[in-house]
């Protein structure tokens, strides 16, 4: 009778030691398998000609500071989440993944929109990777004529229900010959809550190298009659340009003691 129960024992012993061993083997299956998105020949060569999504999708957060009459503008944001952050001379936005809040520093009000802007500024910036995005419908459009020259166009739109406006389109244009971004034609939604029909127009210039990507350094936006960009209407520059991977401090999204949700 003790044989018969050792050998139980043994068998009861050596099916649990299999179970558990077939249990890790599982969990280091599960985390090698990386699912792998698929884009349009097009796009995929822009992404590579600005340094590749790989890089771009190993970061974790992105700064950077835009000089503006009033003084400088500051944004951060969580790659991962969307959190952000934006300090200005008086007036403090952010983002924590749930609300948008706005801190005054003295007395000035802000005019502006903070749920339409508190992300509205790094979107433009963080052209093409922003483009990546899941929900996102790729379409070819004829190419954009400017000054005598030819600039294919990948127009983006939106499945229903994807971010604040899922309304918006965007146009990208680009060179032909390096593959590298030069326009965005962009239409505004978010007000209307309607399909927009005039495509607003923005020039990426003066492209920077900053940790193996390349990004924009200026963006210049044009007056627009036809949908179809005419004259420069103002620059706006971008320094301080900080990559990183590693996570930022999560607290500094959060709204702190002063500010107020914005409805």
């Amino acid at each position: 009778m003790k044989k018969i129960l050792l050998a139980l024992a043994l068998v009861s012993l050596v099916a649990c030691k299999q179970t558990t061993e077939t249990k890790k083997e599982t969990k280091q299956i599960e985390k090698t398998i990386v699912v792998s998105k698929t884009y349009p020949e097009n796009i995929s060569k822009i992404f590579k000609a600005h340094g590749g999504l790989d890089a771009w999708n190993s970061l974790q957060l992105l700064e950077f500071t835009m000089k503006k009459p009033k003084g400088d503008e500051v944004t951060t944001t969580n790659l991962r989440n969307r959190k952000s952050l934006i300090q200005m001379p008086n007036h403090t936005i952010g983002y924590n993944g749930k609300d948008v809040w706005l801190k005054d520093k003295d007395t000035a009000v802000y005019k502006g929109k903070p749920k339409f802007y508190y992300n509205l500024m790094f979107y433009f910036y963080a052209m093409p990777f922003i483009l990546s995005d899941d929900g996102i419908v790729y379409e070819d459009v004829k190419p954009l004529e400017f000054e005598g020259k030819s600039y294919p166009g990948i127009k983006i739109s939106y499945n229903a229900g994807v971010g604040e406006s899922p309304e918006d389109e965007y146009i990208l244009y680009y060179d032909a010959e390096t593959n590298k971004m030069e326009w965005l034609g962009y239409t505004v939604t978010y007000f209307s809550k309607k399909k927009g029909k005039e495509f607003h127009f923005i020039k990426y210039s003066n492209w920077q190298t900053v940790d193996g990507l390349i990004l924009p350094e200026t963006l210049t936006w044009y007056n627009y009659e036809n949908n179809i960009p005419t004259t420069k209407r103002n620059d706006l520059k971008f320094t301080d340009i900080k990559l990183s991977k590693e996570q930022p401090n999560t607290t500094i999204f959060e709204a702190p003691e002063g500010s107020r949700i914005i409805e």
